[in-house]
């Protein structure tokens, strides 16, 4: 079995940085199990599968195709950076010819959007509730210790956790707080949270590049101790932002060690798109 892979770099215009993700090409079907056995071989935090939806597509030609996503530990329901990625490869190494691209995926229909600056997603957007501190206390504490909280929400849809630092914090803070997620697994095994989100208001009046907000992720429970950008954290972060900055349009960076920037507006039909750009690494071909 031979197949078309590629590493493309999400939320960056620059090699290296952003969030990696393995892209596969699916001319024919796959067994289940090697799904997740090419996941865990790339060890990145997600591969994405693209797949025809009839014997009759093209890669080049169709502009609808299913998509999965795979950690190294367990398939997920939606990733961004690798729904950008899987567009990227489409778009510029297969040639596309289609300016939008709809992706059939456990969270429905998503579509990508090729524009000269980069590639829009049409993503879903979820609340986040206001979260009783008590009932997450270990949890809190296990990852961050005793740093100062501003906000406490969660996420029922995506079962991430929304903890917003203090606001007496800056982006220099956020990017060297040492968080614990060894002891995650064992502090949360309830399967309420599949995702903490650290967050941080941003400067957007600042000297330095603007910023409504920041972020770091991490998914210890998928299997990913952090995500370096994270377009899934991004569909509560944005509702979230939104309420407290009064704004639809929003400049977010995820302060990771690699670091990405999305560009965020929310949309009249509750929806939310993300604009990022891609660079692509590596092209190959993936022998099992």
């Amino acid at each position: 079995m031979k197949l078309p892979i590629f590493i493309a770099d999400a939320f960056t215009a620059r090699a290296f940085r952003g969030n990696p993700a393995a892209v596969c090409l699916l001319e024919n079907k796959l067994d289940e199990d090697m799904h997740q056995k090419i996941a865990t071989e790339m060890n990145l935090s997600e591969t994405a599968f693209i797949r025809k939806l009839h014997p009759t597509d093209n890669f080049t030609q169709s502009s609808r195709f299913g998509l999965r996503w795979f950690t190294p530990a367990c398939e997920v329901p939606l990733c961004g950076h690798a729904t950008l990625a899987s567009a990227a490869v489409l778009f510029h190494k297969i040639k596309n010819v289609n300016s939008t691209l709809t992706f059939v995926t456990l969270s429905g229909e998503l579509r990508a959007k090729r524009e000269e600056d980069g590639i829009v997603l049409d993503f879903p957007l979820y609340p986040a509730h206001p979260q009783d501190f008590h009932e997450v206390e270990d949890l809190i504490k296990t990852a961050i210790g005793d740093t100062l909280i501003q906000d406490i929400c969660y996420s029922p849809d995506t079962r991430k956790l929304l903890v917003r630092l203090s606001d007496t914090y800056n982006r220099s803070f956020l990017e060297n707080l040492k968080v614990n997620t060894q002891n995650l697994l064992q502090v949360e095994n309830t399967g309420k949270v599949k995702g903490l989100i650290l967050t941080l208001k941003g400067d957007p009046d600042g000297q330095a590049q603007a910023f409504d907000f920041y972020s770091r992720y991490f998914a210890p429970w998928l299997g990913v101790a952090e995500d370096p950008v994270t377009g899934s954290a991004h569909t509560v972060l944005s509702s979230y932002w939104s309420q407290q900055l009064g704004k639809k349009n929003m400049h977010a960076c995820q302060c990771s060690c690699r670091g990405g920037e999305l560009e965020i507006s929310l949309r009249p039909d509750g929806r939310v798109d993300i604009r990022g750009s891609v660079a692509i690494v590596l092209e190959g071909t993936l022998t099992a």
